[in-house]
């Protein structure tokens, strides 16, 4: 059976950025230190300014409040909508505009051999994760109200801010996601 591994807002840790110019939310860092090859954390945009340089850092950005577009040296630009996903290479570094404001944004970052991919999905009653071999989930709740359930006697219940990683176990029983809101499912592979 499937294991949950709670990670309430409580824990998470509030870092500043690379380039000093703000701070983030750490969700999940592994392994947890200076030489993570996973890495998703909430960070608080005020502002146009520089991201981080991050060589050998592939990047998905998903905007939580307000669109952001990301201009590059090279002149070309990205532009994500609200709870849309941007991908792009932590180097060259973009610089980030905010069109309509401050916004937080979701980010994942993979370095080395680590693979993944960032959904974000609106939840009305339920959903169902399928539970894959060399598959993790990382459940977060942006807004709403969410469980977790691996079985009837495993659940864990999120509220905004909050996170749950999902790790395959012994048998392949899916997954269910119950409640109202908006949420972002990353999917880590091995």
């Amino acid at each position: 059976m499937p294991r949950l591994q709670a990670i309430p807002r409580s824990a998470q840790r509030e870092e500043p950025w690379a380039n000093g110019a703000g701070s983030t939310t750490v969700v999940l860092r592994e392994p947890d230190d200076a030489n993570w090859t996973v890495r998703i954390s909430i960070a608080r945009v005020e502002r146009d300014g520089p991201f981080s340089h991050l060589p050998g850092t592939r990047r998905t950005l998903i905007p939580l409040d307000a669109p952001m577009t990301l201009r590059f040296a090279d002149g070309h630009e990205l532009t994500g909508s609200r709870f849309r996903t941007i991908e792009f290479d932590g180097s060259p570094a973009p610089t980030g505009v905010l069109p309509e404001g401050p916004t937080r944004d979701f980010n994942l970052m993979l370095r080395g051999d680590a693979g993944g991919e960032a959904l974000s999905r609106t939840l009305l009653d339920a959903m169902v994760l399928p539970v894959e071999t060399g598959v993790r989930w990382l459940v977060y709740l942006d807004s709403g109200r969410a469980e977790v359930h691996a079985d009837p006697d495993m659940q864990t219940a999120l509220n905004p801010g909050d996170a749950t990683l999902v790790s395959p176990g012994g048998t392949m029983t899916p997954v269910r996601i119950e409640g109202a809101g908006e949420i972002v499912l990353v999917k880590l592979y091995a």
